[in-house]
């Protein structure tokens, strides 16, 4: 009798106390890779903060890697997500069963920041700039504002730097003369007494931020998968319903003024998808720009490496 009691006054109270052990064990687990600071990233952070992904059952852990062993990681285990989607497909493309399995935005932001001397074209000849790594998608905008610009390839230094946030303290440091980054850290350094010199993100289709995963985890755990995407998405409606907490979380965490958020606020909630998908087009393109150094079937259809199936009906 007193054990039947006992149980009962459980069964009572627990509800009661927030993150009850129950609660805690109820959480399933999952690690999602990043390769640096991010402003495209806002729906992770905003998801992780105000418990969006708890509210999915969900309990992450985000793990700073580098973009180039994003796809091998979710292969092998070590992480259940990444959010480059360039990364992603172009692994795909490889042969690793990868797939994109949310689009966060419709556009990218790049944007190529230069010191002051560099009044012109010709000025960058010799000079080195930052970009995220080789064959990521700030190689690929960089090679783009070339050939705008009437250079080659081999008239500038590319360096890797390991992320956008890399690249920007590497060319405020005065190591480099220019560098490929998005807000806000464009705007962070044009108040250093950079320039914006020439924006790259409509140059080339190339996919921005999402959710990747694997064929395997889609197939084993749909459901967790699905719950993800939902968090995330909730992510993006908090920001929407929420802009001065928004502006003020762009500002602590990327530490940058009031304005500077705003500005990189307002950029976000442009390119904002509506639904979830990636557009067909900026797939296809994206194959183009990798066949310029890799062989990809001129038939191959990158809608393969696409599974839209779990965004939430109501979206």
């Amino acid at each position: 009798m007193m054990r039947r009691i006992s149980f009962l006054l459980a069964l009572l109270i627990a509800p009661c106390l927030p993150g009850s052990l129950w609660s805690a064990e109820e959480l399933q687990k999952i690690r999602i890779g990043f390769s640096t600071l991010a402003f495209s990233y806002m729906p992770f952070y905003v998801a992780q903060e105000k418990s969006l992904l708890k509210k999915q059952g969900l309990e992450a852990e985000y793990i700073l890697m580098r973009s180039s062993i994003l796809p091998q990681a979710v292969m092998n285990g070590n992480i259940n997500f990444f959010p480059i989607l360039s990364t992603g497909l172009s692994a795909a493309v490889s042969g690793l069963p990868v797939v994109v399995v949310l689009n966060l935005y419709n556009g990218t932001p790049w944007v190529l920041v230069t010191s002051k001397e560099i009044n012109k074209p010709q000025d960058l000849i010799g000079k080195n700039v930052a970009i995220a790594g080789l064959r990521t998608s700030t190689h690929y905008f960089m090679l783009a504002g070339l050939k705008k610009l009437g250079l080659n390839e081999k008239d500038v230094g590319l360096v890797s730097s390991g992320g956008t946030q890399a690249s920007f303290t590497a060319l405020t440091s005065g190591q480099l003369a220019g560098a490929v980054v998005t807000p806000p850290f464009d705007d962070k350094a044009v108040s250093l007494g950079f320039k914006k010199f020439l924006f790259l993100g409509d140059l080339v289709d190339i996919p921005y931020t999402g959710l990747v995963t694997s064929q395997a985890e889609v197939k084993s755990n749909r459901d967790r998968v699905g719950k993800t995407i939902t968090a995330l998405l909730d992510g993006v409606s908090w920001l929407r319903a929420n802009r001065g907490e928004s502006v003020k979380m762009i500002a602590d965490k990327f530490k940058v003024t009031q304005g500077q958020a705003e500005g990189t606020y307002e950029t976000m909630i442009s390119m904002f998808t509506k639904d979830g998908r990636l557009n067909p087009k900026v797939a296809r393109g994206y194959m183009d720009v990798l066949r310029q150094d890799r062989p990809v079937p001129p038939d191959l259809d990158p809608q393969k490496f696409l599974d839209f199936s779990m965004l939430p009906a109501s979206r």
